[in-house]
């Protein structure tokens, strides 16, 4: 499966793109829309890179989430592969997130597992709070 282009604007929605490096709020060295594979303090990208590391990114999360062959549908799909994006896919893999989806836990359930993932550098983040709600919104959608 493909992230869809609902799934890509709610990734770069939640991401924003940054051209020049930055530390994001957990302190981690980013570039582009979230990527943080390999930046060093002071590189610079074009709009063409950021939307190229984006799409390389996207399909390692997407091969990852393909083999857990969970049965999900496009818009759980695009949900799972943002919060992948964001939280990592070993993350997801060990969460109560995961293993709602898995047992096809109830609505609330689910969503009370996305909103869980909250924090960053040990802070309860407004923008991962919004974050969690829309990707368990789109996770819900038909």
């Amino acid at each position: 499966m493909k992230t869809s282009n609902k799934g890509i604007e709610l990734i770069k929605t939640y991401e924003g793109c940054r051209l020049s490096a930055y530390r994001c709020p957990a302190g981690v060295l980013t570039i582009g829309y979230g990527h943080t594979k390999g930046v060093r303090e002071g590189s610079s990208i074009t709009m063409a890179e950021a939307e190229e590391l984006l799409k390389k990114d996207l399909e390692y999360f997407e091969n990852q989430l393909t083999k857990l062959n969970l049965g999900l549908t496009q818009c759980q799909f695009d949900a799972l592969v943002s919060f992948c994006f964001n939280c990592g896919f070993s993350s997801f893999r060990n969460s109560t997130l995961y293993r709602r989806v898995k047992s096809h836990a109830p609505e609330a359930e689910i969503r009370s597992a996305f909103a869980m993932w909250n924090r960053g550098g040990g802070k309860v983040l407004p923008g991962l709070v919004k974050r969690r709600k829309a990707e368990a919104d789109l996770f819900f959608s038909k």
